[in-house]
């Protein structure tokens, strides 16, 4: 499976993309996180193992605490390949413009 296709996968869930706003604010441990939305600890370190396994996530140990954050190079693969669909449409529009530009000096 592509490593894109894991991200879309992962974010597939409501929870997961709710862990992840809360981790837009910076590093947190499951109980932060969970303390904040519908979920049981549990849950939570189980949706974080799945964001984690697709590079969305990243954890370090402190003391006797787990901190998560976003994991920068995964999120910026998950940017690059949909960049190229932007990369794409902005083509598109450059095409469309130049046409249309072509079309009015004919009928002048």
């Amino acid at each position: 499976m592509e490593t894109y296709e894991k991200k879309f996968d992962a974010l597939g869930d409501p929870t997961r993309r709710a862990v992840l706003e809360q981790l837009r604010r910076g590093p947190r441990s499951v109980g932060d996180i969970a303390s904040s939305l519908p979920v049981s600890r549990p849950a939570v370190s189980q949706h974080l193992r799945v964001l984690k396994e697709a590079g969305l996530v990243v954890d370090e140990r402190l003391g006797t605490r787990r901190m998560y954050g976003l994991d920068a190079e995964g999120l910026g693969e998950l940017r690059t390949y949909l960049e190229r669909f932007w990369d794409d449409v902005l083509l598109d529009f450059k095409n469309a413009v130049e046409a249309e530009g072509k079309d009015k000096r004919r009928k002048a």
